[in-house]
């Protein structure tokens, strides 16, 4: 009996050379898919629903403006503001900074700029037509008006 002798019980590990090279993979994962906020907005926004959509192709064409009431009325008062990247802006200053937006794009599509208005429901036309007429005075023909598409019920 003694040419029989009992395995002894080894424990099997799990293993883990293989760990660093999934960690990485879902690290890079989310690194490329996630979207990073491109500016902060100044002004208060409570934009109207939407009734008719269109979507974009390419999103790199597209300019902001923001305009409503600013959220620290102490330093730029209550009346309703444009807000251009980063920036709050007058009318007067929308045709410098879409000359600007333009030249950040490649040559062969700066003819296809895209300025997208998100403007609060609040605000009354004086400020949106004085816009629009810059945006003329700029050449920038391809406005969007955004809205959300849900309906606000109060």
């Amino acid at each position: 009996m003694a040419k029989f002798k009992k395995k002894t019980k080894t424990q099997e590990s799990i293993p883990t050379s293989a760990l660093p090279d999934i960690i990485f993979m879902l690290l890079f994962f989310f690194m490329v898919t996630t979207v990073l906020r491109e500016q902060d907005i100044l002004v208060e926004q409570k934009i109207p629903q939407a009734t008719q959509l269109q979507k974009l192709q390419k999103k790199t064409l597209i300019s902001y403006i923001y305009i409503g009431k600013p959220k620290n009325t102490g330093l730029y008062g209550s009346e309703p503001r444009i807000q251009a990247n980063d920036a709050l802006l007058n009318a007067p200053e929308l045709v410098q900074w879409v000359n600007q937006e333009r030249d950040k794009l490649p040559e062969a599509d700066r003819g296809l700029i895209t300025i997208s208005m998100k403007v609060d429901k609040d605000v009354k036309m004086g400020p949106i037509s004085d816009v629009q007429t810059e945006l003329r005075n700029a050449d920038a023909r391809r406005v969007l008006y955004a809205s959300t598409g849900k309906i606000y019920d109060k």
